[in-house]
């Protein structure tokens, strides 16, 4: 047993050892390039520029940025910067800076308006005495508009050191609660770096399990054993900065700043641009996880305007949180973020989400290819009579809910190809059946498909996810909203009892004040009591009169427990219309100048729709009750339903417009929906809107929801966070 352990511990080691052997991090230099790094380990600018793709061709690098280096990696035929590495024979550093360099040709710069010597000297990868040097006029002179200056052009020299150092990197432990963009901040890398570093995580999803081991650089300011040395960076003053925010933002005193800086008091006080060496920032001893804080990565050209505004805090806070950001922001940065901002900003997995707008981002070089699965059951409609199918269509209801769902889909169809985009769609008759699924799935390649939509049964959701999930292809359901199984290739559309309840019940956290609180609920939905009563205490709950020819409450008993000091809340839960017409009856008739009362329920089923409920009532109580869907208005779909087939939209077909146009757009976005998912937030179409998040077990599930009102005979939508009563 033991030396099977130790044989497996061997086969980590060498594995670890193996991956270690083909990267290198490397800290930027104050004045360092892209070209001169990638000299100094004698690979190419391209093959950096693969491995940390937050950079772009031509970006000026800051002063201790963390690089990942794919030490062995060589330039190939097709790399376009392939003729940028020389085989030069290798000088030694100490060498190197001993021989003075001698140009061995000149070029000429003429001068242009608002360049600095910084800027030019950057521009021809040298340094700024070199153009003083050459330029003897600079001592005396400051740079303007017209000079022309001679630059100086010297021989290629490459750099070389030990290749692997097995102290650059370390072996890290995911803890509990840990996320992949709390380890990248933690250790100042970008998810692409990890990734690199760490080829088996899985770019589609940002899973990560608990005790899982990462290679990941040495963090800088700790020895081999982890004990924490003195460093020092270089920073540059910028224009109004004091000694007071100075000192404020490293954690040192004045006189400490001045002791190590004697320039100070040479050149009276703090100069804008003056460079000095102050201690790196110490890290944060708090614990860096989802639970303490949600993560931001920095995208391409934002500003510090634009990024403040998007995330509702101040410069100065955000750069207390994370210091690096005095050197700059920079695109790939992952920001720490305080955990109260969840209740503001969009986030899933602890990561804020972008709000991407999917029609100014979809290409019309993507073909996004769709199965669409649905019990049409043709094989039993007799369509040489039209009085038989109308009866058919009328006595199944899975024929009614997939001709609504594929009618829908139609006109998604339509809309897309207004857009430019090709789509490629092909429908089966899944006849009910999974064993005909399994023939009509055998016979396609299913490798040919991104997605597949349907089918609407349990058992044959199951046989399309088992047959898909070889090929990495995701199922949408239409009507379903869990599953008994592990279907990790399923986004189930419909939100959850429990994500409709919790919802509700967060919408009347957000709202309550001193209301007082009346739980009325059957014997099926004790669970649901009980929920209520633990998220507030205080709700007093009413027992229901349950016999096998009636239910009911007591009026006299429900009477006394509404209140005529403060404002009344009664949830009803219920799957059973005469008890809800019994209540509202009783809770209408309380009604008065001195009795406030609001009805809700946490599930609005058919019980709430019966004919017997009188909607004057429930408009008079301001019933309040989440919902998967909204009231349809009057928009571009319904004009373009009506259009093509002569009537109105049920909610089938607005679910299979929403449905169809939210998977082709995001396929149009980017083929693999599983990675769209993981950019893309909420999206909303005419009455439904998705929100998918990756289960803990099973799947995706849709955690959008509306918060509907009955006010003044009609039915509108609340905002989630309203103090509208």
């Amino acid at each position: 047993m033991m030396k099977a352990l130790n044989c497996l511990f061997l086969f980590v080691l060498f594995a670890f050892q193996v991956q270690a052997q083909q990267f290198k991090t490397h800290a930027v230099k104050e004045g360092e390039t892209l070209y001169s790094i990638s000299k100094l380990y004698r690979v190419t600018p391209y093959n950096i520029l693969k491995y940390n793709k937050e950079l772009k061709q031509g970006d000026v690098l800051k002063p201790n940025t963390i690089l990942v280096i794919p030490v062995q990696e060589a330039a190939s035929v097709s790399d376009p910067f392939a003729d940028t590495v020389k085989s030069n024979p290798v000088i030694p550093e100490k060498e190197a800076q001993e021989v003075e360099r001698k140009p061995i040709r000149f070029r000429t710069h003429r001068v242009r308006k608002k360049e600095t010597l910084y800027g030019i000297s950057r521009r021809y990868e040298i340094t700024e005495d070199d153009l003083k040097r050459y330029n003897k006029e600079l001592y005396s002179t400051p740079l303007q508009k017209g000079m022309r200056l001679q630059i100086p052009e010297f021989p290629e020299e490459e750099e070389v050191e030990d290749l692997f150092n097995s102290d650059d990197f370390e072996t890290y432990t995911v803890s509990p609660k840990e996320t992949r963009w709390s380890i990248a901040h933690k250790y100042g890398i970008t998810i692409d770096s990890m990734i690199a570093l760490n080829p088996s995580l899985e770019k589609s999803t940002s899973h990560l399990a608990v005790g899982q081991q990462l290679l990941l650089p040495r963090r800088p300011g700790t020895t081999v054993d982890g004990q924490e040395v003195q460093l020092y960076e270089s920073y540059t003053v910028p224009a109004k900065k004091t000694m007071y925010s100075l000192s404020g933002e490293y954690g040192i005193t004045s006189e400490e700043i001045i002791q190590l800086n004697p320039a100070i008091l040479e050149q009276g006080g703090l100069k804008e641009g003056m460079v000095l060496r102050l201690p790196k920032k110490k890290v944060l001893t708090e614990e860096i996880n989802a639970e303490n804080y949600i993560f931001y990565e920095v995208k391409p050209k934002q500003t510090e305007f634009s990024l403040t505004r998007k995330l509702g805090i101040g410069f100065s806070e955000l750069r207390a949180l994370n210091p690096e950001l005095s050197r700059g922001l920079k695109a790939g940065m992952i920001l720490k973020l305080p955990r109260e901002k969840a209740g503001t900003l969009e986030v899933r997995n602890s990561l804020v989400l972008d709000k991407i707008s999917l029609l100014d981002s979809i290409s019309r070089v993507n073909r996004p290819s769709v199965m669409v699965l649905l019990p049409f059951r043709i094989n039993r409609l007799n369509l040489d009579s039209i009085a038989s199918t109308e009866r058919a269509i009328s006595r199944s209801n899975a024929l009614k809910y997939s001709l609504g769902l594929y009618s829908g889909a139609l006109v998604a169809v339509d809309s897309l190809a207004d857009l430019g985009i090709s789509v490629k769609v092909r429908t089966y008759d899944t006849e009910l059946s999974a064993q005909h699924v399994k023939a009509i799935l055998a016979r396609e390649n299913l490798s040919d498909y991104q997605a597949i939509l349907g089918p609407l049964q349990a058992d044959v959701l199951k046989e399309v996810a088992s047959q898909a999930r070889p090929y990495n292809l995701p199922i949408v359901a239409p009507l379903s909203s869990q599953s008994d199984l592990d279907l990790p290739n399923v986004f189930f559309s419909v939100p959850s009892d429990s994500i409709l309840r919790n919802k509700m019940l967060d919408y009347m956290e957000s709202i309550r004040k001193d209301e007082n609180i009346v739980v009325i609920s059957d014997s099926k939905k004790d669970t649901t009591r009980a929920i209520v009563q633990k998220r507030f205490p205080m709700a007093r709950s009413l027992k229901v009169i349950e016999n096998e020819k009636n239910i009911s409450v007591d009026i006299e008993k429900l009477k006394i427990m509404l209140s005529t000091q403060q404002d009344n809340w009664v949830l009803v839960e219920t799957d059973n219309f005469k008890l809800v017409s019994s209540v509202t009856s009783i809770l209408n008739s309380s009604v008065s100048d001195t009795t406030r009362v609001r009805m809700f329920t946490t599930n609005k089923n058919k019980a709430f729709e019966n004919e017997v409920i009188s909607v004057s009532h429930l408009s008079n109580l301001n019933f309040t009750y989440p919902s998967i869907d909204k009231e349809l208005g009057d928009d571009a779909f319904v004009r373009r339903y009506r259009n093509r087939f002569g009537g109105e939209p049920d909610k089938y077909a607005v679910r299979g417009f929403d449905l169809t146009y939210d998977l082709l757009l995001k396929l149009a976005f980017k083929p693999n929906l599983f990675s769209a998912s993981d950019l893309i937030g909420l999206t909303e179409y005419t009455g439904n809107k998705f929100d998918y998040a990756r289960g803990i077990s099973s799947g995706y599930f849709n955690l959008a929801t509306y918060i509907m009102k009955y006010e003044n005979m009609r039915v509108v939508q609340l905002n989630p966070v309203s103090n509208d009563l």
